[in-house]
């Protein structure tokens, strides 16, 4: 058993006053004994320790939804308060159940994949099916499934014996780490920190983004067990405590939510110094770090012949992608991809302007927002602002102009752009796969929009076109942030990222089968509702999803949803699908 005891402190850091500082080394030094304790501790009482903040997180889901909807302004009684229920405690609450039945089965000597049945894909991936996996979710989610896909050269014997990850190991102590908290979804704190405990069997000093200040209350009691135990400590503080902790030497391990421009930082410094650093590939940090940091994520429609309603739920369904969280998500989609010969791309995008107009209205929350959109509107003179405050921003590239910017700046604002490459069918599918491949910035999630009827005439060429788009999820008639409420799939960036050229990020976090090494996880939805879905030969029951911005019973689906993960039960569907078909 190693572990990480600071001993020389810290290298000099100005800013924080001395008790500041000795406050901060206290802690760490507690959090190294919680990592020993950690270490020392049985499989099966961690399941339990996970079972309980499962319960206190129950406890706080109120709170926790109503303390989110405050920090961004929405009005308590707004449908977009349901939002928070399914980004906070929902996702939160799956997470931490998932994993405690995960750490249990490997404490009665099972494989978390003992009883999955794995598929194909092309290249010679094994793939895991990680939704649904009961009946519960079969019901709930119906039409949509999840899949994880392995990298080619994995066996199945040796994809069920790793599953576990610091589990299987779990003597041996990953020290103390440090979480860089997101300052935009309230899951991903505590999520980043359950995975830092049970894949990688550390203590974590969680520091909050300032952002997210009151929500330290509501953490404080959601992770009570976490601190009880002594395997973590939240703190807050700005620019300056961050900077002081990431190069403490008795923090091992650095993972981070935010963009490439402060992972840069962290890793590189700034000025002129950092420029000179990374020339020569000597990092200021000198630990390990892992990052999800977001990206431009393209929204991929591949032209067939759609009806009114078809163009018009698939128009509210891109906007949602823009729009969910004021367009404040890592996974947000930015550029819309049409076909210049798509003979409805004229009307589908007529009907993206009603839908992008007419989008509920809500704050400019997050810092910095305004000053992106303007610097967006900037770049592209004639974009089409829109929403009753014209803080909305439409960017038609046309086909001389340059998409440079729109495909290489996340915006992280209510910036929706759409550029056009011609072709039909498959030599369409594949030119965009190309042009997402080579020319968008960031690898985190790609969406497509494609009728069913096209995917199977298209047959293997849609497979392979799947196995060539390089994103670490990729949703298909659904959108990429189902895969980061699915407990069960991996969550980051494609595989390959480096220090140097960091993209959307290294590592993965989420994936509470504790799959080793994943690939990629692949989203599947409905092109359709029900019940416009069993007309077109779409056999699912689902109505318009809860997280469309447009879903007038989001909040109750919501917290109905919420309160169904944190004890499921046959008895709770009927309220939930009786909320669900009002939307």
């Amino acid at each position: 058993m190693t572990t990480t005891e600071p001993t020389s402190k810290v290298r000099a850091v100005p800013a924080l006053d001395q008790q500041q500082r000795d406050d901060l080394d206290a802690t760490i030094i507690e959090l190294a004994s919680g990592a020993e304790r950690w270490a020392a501790t049985a499989l099966a009482e961690r399941a339990g320790l996970l079972a309980a903040v499962h319960a206190a997180m129950t406890e706080t889901a109120q709170e926790w939804a109503e303390t989110a909807a405050a920090i961004k302004g929405l009005d308590p009684s707004s449908q977009l308060v349901g939002e928070e229920w399914i980004a906070g405690p929902y996702a939160s609450l799956a997470g931490a159940g998932t994993l405690a039945h995960s750490v249990a089965a490997l404490a009665a000597g099972e494989s978390p994949l003992a009883k999955a049945q794995f598929g194909s894909a092309p290249g010679g991936r094994i793939t895991i099916p990680v939704l649904p996996r009961n009946g519960h979710e079969w019901l709930l989610l119906h039409g949509f499934s999840a899949e994880v896909w392995m990298a080619p050269g994995r066996t199945a014997g040796q994809i069920r014996a790793s599953a576990g990850l610091g589990e299987l190991t779990p003597t041996i102590s990953g020290g103390v780490g440090l979480v860089l908290g997101a300052g935009n979804i309230t899951s991903i704190p505590p999520l980043d920190v359950l995975y830092e405990i049970v894949a990688n069997n550390r203590s974590v000093l969680l520091k909050l983004n300032p952002v997210m200040a009151d929500m330290k209350p509501v953490f404080d009691k959601a992770l009570a067990p976490l601190i009880d135990f002594g395997v973590l400590r939240i703190v807050q503080g700005a620019g300056d405590v961050g900077a002081y902790l990431t190069r403490h030497d008795g923090i091992a391990h650095v993972h981070i939510t935010g963009s490439a421009a402060t992972h840069d930082a962290i890793v590189w410094g700034t000025g002129e110094d950092a420029a000179a650093r990374k020339a020569i590939g000597v990092p200021l940090l000198s630990k390990p770090i892992t990052s999800e940091l977001g990206g431009v994520s393209p929204i991929i429609i591949v032209p067939s012949e759609w009806t009114t309603r078809d163009l018009r739920y698939q128009a509210e369904h891109v906007v949602t992608q823009r729009l969910h969280n004021g367009g404040y998500n890592c996974i947000a989609g930015q550029v819309v991809v049409v076909s210049s010969s798509w003979p409805q791309k004229n009307a589908f995008l007529a009907e993206l302007r009603r839908a992008l107009a007419a989008a509920p209205q809500r704050p400019a929350w997050y810092p910095g927002s305004n000053g992106r959109l303007e610097a967006a509107s900037a770049a592209y003179p004639g974009g089409e602002r829109m929403g009753k405050d014209g803080c909305r921003l439409l960017i038609d590239v046309k086909a001389d102009d340059d998409a440079s910017n729109v495909i290489t700046t996340e915006y992280f604002s209510p910036v929706l752009g759409v550029v056009e490459v011609p072709g039909t069918g498959q030599a369409f599918l594949d030119a965009v796969v190309a042009l997402a491949n080579d020319e968008f910035v960031g690898t985190l999630g790609a969406n497509l929009i494609v009728e069913p009827r096209v995917i199977r005439e298209l047959g293997s060429g849609f497979l392979d076109a799947i196995a060539r788009l390089r994103y670490g999820t990729i949703a298909i008639n659904a959108w990429t942030g189902l895969g980061f409420l699915t407990a069960t799939a991996s969550w980051g960036a494609f595989p390959g990222a480096t220090i140097e050229d960091v993209q959307s990020g290294i590592g993965t976090v989420h994936n509470a089968l504790l799959i080793d090494r994943p690939e990629r996880t692949v989203v599947r939805g409905p092109f359709r509702p029900f019940p416009r879905s069993f007309a077109h030969g779409e056999f699912t029951l689902f109505p318009k999803p809860p997280w469309f911005v447009q879903a007038r019973s989001a909040a109750t689906t919501g917290r109905r949803l919420a309160g169904f993960a944190a004890k499921p039960s046959w008895l709770k569907m009927p309220a939930i699908f009786l909320a669900a078909f009002r939307a």
